[in-house]
């Protein structure tokens, strides 16, 4: 048996990622690439992306980093996103791709939760569309629950 990749785990767990048809191009502790392609189904009034599936996608990319750099802690934590603020910088036209860091060491984030607190930690996405231009940034607020 196989453990399933953080795009297949999210994939499945997440409904409207999978609607969306997210790619996920990379899923790691430092950073998480996710791309949506181009589909008339999701296109806003100008015939790019909806702004919903953007926050979606970008959300979607803050997820994976969190479960890639916080995965060994979910016997005794649940990530939970506790606020998001989007702004959208260009036109977005095309396939757009999400690219997610984190805004704290996970060794700090993980030391605050070995001694019994609730980190919260950032993570920044950047929206990217094919030429390179930053289309938007999100910032979401994550927090680690501790289970008990």
């Amino acid at each position: 048996m196989t453990t399933p990749s953080i795009g297949q785990l999210l994939d499945s767990t997440v409904p409207m990622a999978h609607t969306l048809k997210i790619e996920y191009l990379e899923t790691s502790p430092e950073r998480a690439v996710l791309q949506l392609p181009d589909q008339p189904a999701f296109h806003n009034h100008v015939g790019g992306p909806h702004a919903g599936a953007m926050f979606t996608l970008a959300e979607s990319a803050s997820g994976c980093i969190v479960l890639a750099a916080f995965g060994d802690q979910l016997s005794r934590a649940v990530p939970l996103a506790v606020n998001a603020e989007i702004e959208y910088k260009k036109l977005a036209m095309g396939v757009v791709t999400a690219t997610a860091t984190l805004g704290r060491p996970i060794a700090d984030v993980v030391a605050e939760l070995d001694k019994g607190e609730r980190p919260v930690f950032p993570v920044t996405v950047e929206i990217t569309r094919a030429d390179g231009g930053v289309t938007g940034v999100m910032t979401i607020t994550w927090t680690l629950r501790p289970n008990s």
